[in-house]
């Protein structure tokens, strides 16, 4: 894996809008987060621009993406939301391109499809952590601060222990961690894009408002891909709003289900993506320990960034 340099203070981060932009409010708010947290926020008028479902054209998110990643003076990109669009972006991001200046990329939800192309297919590690909507325009009550900060300044023997998560199934195993939104990481079999992780990995899976039978439907198709075979273990997110109104059907029956023949470790409700409260961060493309037993989290065994 090619890993970035890590974030000093000072550091300048390039906000960008690969699929939706936000409210000014929002986005204001979120702007001053990065300020308090000691890095410099910059950007350019592109992550206003709005289209019918999109901050713009695909041609003018792309440019302002490779804009920034061309810079040499700007360390990571930060998304401004997900929402809808980053999948039509990848046509126009030359790999070879991203490989020679490799920075840190933070997202999650629609831009799944980018984590997912940066660490699978350019080898480039990623973070799937907070944006600005929702998130760093909330503070503390938005994201985890202690291990955003802490993954974009290194983070190796890192314990990412949140309180809420439990164990579908028992163990502790180490791979590289790969994965996403599930809906955006389906959307992308068949394509030139594919979600095509490596043979022992450890698989983040995490969803927002998806009926159960939508949850099971899509983990069938990553099972008859191939992709949940390769996986040590699985860690699925909070799947917030995913069970059945009324609550007949909750995705953990769904996931317990659909997950019963699989051999390794499984842990539930990694506060991670869409989550009910703080947003916690992870690193993408490195290896981490699962721990399913007595203690319930990941250990990161080696640093995203160098």
């Amino acid at each position: 894996m090619i890993r970035p340099r890590a974030l000093r203070p000072g550091d300048r981060i390039a906000i960008v809008a690969p699929a939706s932009n936000c409210p000014r409010e929002e986005f204001d708010r979120g702007i001053a987060e990065v300020r308090r947290l000691g890095y410099e926020p910059v950007f350019s008028d592109a992550v206003f621009a709005r289209g019918v479902f999109s901050a713009g054209s695909p041609e003018t998110r792309a440019s302002d993406f490779l804009r920034w990643w061309a810079d040499p003076s700007v360390a990571a990109l930060l998304a401004v939301r997900g929402g809808y669009g980053s999948a039509q972006i990848l046509p126009r991001l030359p790999p070879d391109g991203i490989q020679r200046t490799p920075k840190l990329f933070i997202g999650y939800s629609d831009n799944t499809t980018i984590l997912s192309w940066l660490t699978v297919q350019c080898g480039v590690t990623a973070l799937h952590g907070p944006m600005l909507e929702g998130r760093l325009a909330r503070g503390s009550d938005g994201y985890h601060t202690g291990s955003f900060v802490a993954l974009l300044q290194g983070g190796a023997g890192l314990a990412l222990m949140p309180d809420g998560v439990s164990v579908i199934r028992h163990g502790d195993v180490s791979g590289p961690l790969y994965g996403g939104t599930i809906t955006q990481l389906v959307a992308s079999l068949g394509t030139p894009y594919a979600f095509d992780p490596p043979p022992g990995c450890v698989l983040f899976l995490e969803d927002v408002n998806e009926r159960p039978y939508r949850i099971d439907r899509m983990l069938t198709q990553l099972a008859q891909a191939g992709v949940l075979s390769r996986a040590q273990a699985l860690v699925f997110g909070e799947m917030r709003g995913c069970d059945e109104p009324g609550g007949q059907i909750s995705a953990r029956d769904t996931i317990e289900a659909a997950t019963r023949g699989f051999d390794g470790p499984i842990l539930y409700g990694f506060p991670s993506g869409h989550t009910q409260g703080p947003c916690w961060t992870v690193p993408l493309g490195v290896p981490v320990r699962v721990e399913a037993g007595t203690r319930c989290g990941l250990i990161v065994e080696e640093a995203p960034v160098v």
